[in-house]
């Protein structure tokens, strides 16, 4: 299979595309940055993008993916709702927008939050803002659209962007939180069964990623 990760700059985003180059069913990916990476593999191409709403210089460059798994994203704190909504769902929906345009059978994979609000109508501000986006992507004209809903998750020993909260909790939460822990194994594993095979449920929560894992484990 072959896929397009965004955010790979980002924390998560990073962990996500070091477990993809791993994974013996990715065969390539393509990892669209709005800044250049270090990173080099025999699977891995770059393609730089410093606006994600303007794609048509890069269109030659998007076609022929399965798969987009979208973890490019910012923090909600300190931000207003207007700018955040702008990254957040604007420039979100756009980016999809195209990528459907131009691989009508892609499975897309939105990387959003726990408490993510589908109704589009809660108290608080981020909530809102990721719901609205996951509605809005099963709306465009995808294959499929799944957004996936992580937890707390292991750092890999790899991984160059770690914020130093998650260095201390790795030690103790999985230990007092394992329902609500998640490794980036399982995420991909989970991502690419679910593209393969398909799923019953479009947001996809800590505890289907888990269970689809361990589903594909049992099947090798």
């Amino acid at each position: 299979m072959k896929i397009i990760i965004t955010g790979a700059t980002g924390m998560i985003g990073e962990g996500i595309l070091l477990a993809s180059l791993d994974h013996p069913e990715i065969a390539d990916v393509l990892m669209v940055n709005r800044r250049a990476s270090p990173l080099k593999h025999p699977k891995l191409s770059e393609l730089i993008v410093k606006d994600f709403t303007d794609l048509a210089a890069h269109s030659d460059h998007l076609g022929g993916y399965d798969s987009c798994w979208y973890c490019a994203g910012i923090s909600s704190l300190g931000m207003s709702e207007q700018k955040y909504s702008h990254i957040t769902f604007f420039t979100t929906i756009l980016f999809a927008k195209e990528l459907a345009r131009l691989n009508p059978e892609m499975v897309f994979f939105y990387l959003s939050g726990v408490y993510a609000d589908s109704s589009e109508n809660g108290k608080i501000m981020w909530a809102r803002i990721k719901g609205k986006t996951e509605n809005a992507l099963n709306e465009l004209q995808f294959k499929a659209a799944y957004s996936f809903r992580p937890g707390f998750i292991i750092p890999l020993k790899a991984q160059k962007n770690v914020r130093f909260i998650y260095k201390v909790l790795k030690l103790i939460y999985p230990f007092l939180f394992p329902n609500k822990t998640l490794t980036y194994d399982e995420i991909v594993t989970a991502l690419a069964r679910i593209l393969t095979l398909g799923y019953n449920k479009n947001i996809l929560e800590i505890k289907d990623l888990k269970i689809i894992a361990k589903r594909a484990e049992c099947t090798k």
